[in-house]
């Protein structure tokens, strides 16, 4: 028997590594670590004496994401008009679901979304599948589903 696979890290592709930090702190991520060419970046900082971060890790609970400048995936582009009008799924970035904890903790972190002017593609919503999802666009065009069970 092939063992289980005890948890996946997505990278997204990012024109800007500090800016995608912050823009997950936005919504409650730490940063995990920062990167560039010549190792890591002492406490975590958005640069040192080397430059700026090209590559770095935020992560929520017991998840992480990694963040990489132009590499590792592609991009979404500018977000195509119909995506604005009638939700679309043809955004050309990355996808990842995520999943609070309770309806109440997804509750508080669409409020988050909108007290830091996030672009919020689909309002909480009620999926006929049990689920009450929202979904965020990140600014290089990356779809985070935002979700918990009902």
């Amino acid at each position: 028997m092939l063992p289980k696979i005890e948890f996946i890290t997505p990278i997204l592709n990012v024109s800007d590594v500090p800016a995608s930090i912050a823009w997950f702190e936005k919504i409650g991520w730490t940063r995990t670590f920062t990167w560039n060419f010549a190792g890591m970046i002492e406490d975590m900082a958005d640069a040192d004496d080397n430059g700026v971060a090209d590559f770095a890790g935020v992560g929520s609970g017991a998840v992480q994401i990694f963040l990489c400048l132009n590499s590792q995936g592609s991009r979404g582009g500018s977000m195509p008009l119909q995506i604005q009008n009638n939700n679309s799924n043809e955004t050309g970035g990355t996808w990842i679901s995520v999943w609070a904890s309770s309806t109440d903790d997804l509750a508080k972190l669409y409020q988050a979304a909108i007290d830091n002017k996030m672009q919020i593609i689909l309002e909480l919503t009620d999926q006929p599948w049990g689920t009450r999802e929202f979904r965020l666009m990140h600014p290089d065009g990356h779809t985070l589903r935002m979700n918990a069970v009902l």
